[in-house]
This record gives C-alpha cells, sequence and structure tokens, in this order.
C-alpha cells in the first residue's frame, strides 16, 4: 500500500473508532450516569484542594512538577489503551484522554501534594513517592476494577500501574530537580 492509501485507511478506521466511542459515551458514559459524576468529581475536588494547599512560594515548581506527571501519565495510559493493555471505560468527554479525572487532576495533585510535603518537611521523595504509588495501585486501582472503571488485559496487571506510577513520578522529580537548579545556577 502507499502511504496515502495507509492513511485513507487510517482515517476511515478513526472515524469508525470515534463514531463508536461517541456512541458508547452517549448510552454508557454521559451525565445521565452516575460514572460520569464519580469522573467529574475526580477531575474537579483535586484541582479546588490543590488552590487552598499550594505553596504560594514554590508554585512554578510544583505546578511544574505536576504538569510533568499529568503529561508523562498521559502519553503512557494513551500507549497502554492502544496497545490494549487498559481500558477505562467511562469517560468525561468522548474527544478527551479516556482518564482524564485521574491523570490530568487526581493522579498529579496527589504527588504535587506529596511534592510539596517532601520539600517542605525535608523528606526522602523516593520512600513517600513509593508509599503513595502502593496506595495508588493496590488500593485505588482495584476499586476502580471493582467498580467497572478500569480493566487491565494482555498480562498487564496491578503491579505494573505501581511501577509506572513510581517510574513517572521518578522521571517529574529529577526534570524539575533540573530545571529548578539551571534557572537557580543562571542567576
Amino acid at each position: 500500500m502507499s502511504v496515502q492509501q495507509y492513511w485513507k485507511e487510517i482515517n476511515n478506521a478513526s472515524e469508525k473508532v470515534s463514531s463508536l466511542i461517541n456512541s458508547y459515551w452517549h448510552e454508557h458514559s454521559d451525565w445521565g450516569n452516575w460514572q460520569f459524576w464519580v469522573l467529574l468529581i475526580f477531575l474537579l475536588i483535586p484541582l479546588v484542594v490543590l488552590l487552598i494547599k499550594l505553596d504560594r512560594r514554590r508554585t512554578f515548581e510544583i505546578l511544574f512538577f505536576g504538569f510533568t506527571v499529568h503529561m508523562l501519565w498521559t502519553y503512557t495510559e494513551n500507549s497502554l489503551i492502544r496497545k490494549g493493555y487498559i481500558d477505562h471505560h467511562y469517560f468525561i468527554i468522548p474527544f478527551l484522554p479516556q482518564a482524564l479525572g485521574i491523570t490530568a487532576s487526581f493522579l498529579p495533585v496527589s504527588f504535587m501534594l506529596l511534592y510539596q510535603f517532601c520539600i517542605k518537611n525535608n523528606k526522602n521523595f523516593l520512600v513517600w513517592t513509593a508509599g503513595l504509588s502502593a496506595v495508588m495501585a493496590f488500593v485505588f486501582a482495584p476499586i476502580e476494577k471493582l467498580l467497572g472503571f478500569l480493566s487491565t488485559l494482555k498480562g498487564f496487571t496491578i503491579f505494573h500501574i505501581f511501577l509506572l506510577d513510581i517510574a513517572i513520578t521518578m522521571i517529574a522529580y529529577g526534570l524539575t530537580k533540573f530545571f529548578t537548579n539551571f534557572y537557580k545556577k543562571s542567576q
């Protein structure tokens, strides 16, 4: 097949998938379903908590860290969904990433508040990250699975989520420290 033929096939398949997702969302995931409201709460409540609890003296550092966690988790999750390792059965809006409330708010804000706590109290961030990652993976994810929000497929397990939480958070931590040190040196 030529490049144009491939892209024609890809675009046709993409249109079919988009149509299916829209139909599914209207039947099972829109504002008439309790799952929509749970996801909306997971999107909004953490942001409100962050507005109240954020250390204003380190706003950009903490927000950069959280944004990095959000972006890394969103890209990772999209890859896992595309490869068929996980599925999120409910979502807020059909044309946005499926676990928007979790990857855009709940996860990053949780790790942002942990980051803030650790730097404020001089705690070991890796140890605390492992603890929060364990709670997210071994408590929160099984509840998501039990309620039908999440499926893990093809041998992908909760333990993999735990490892990804740690890896993504530590990469975000490393990038944040790199940039904060870089800008401190240049001043």
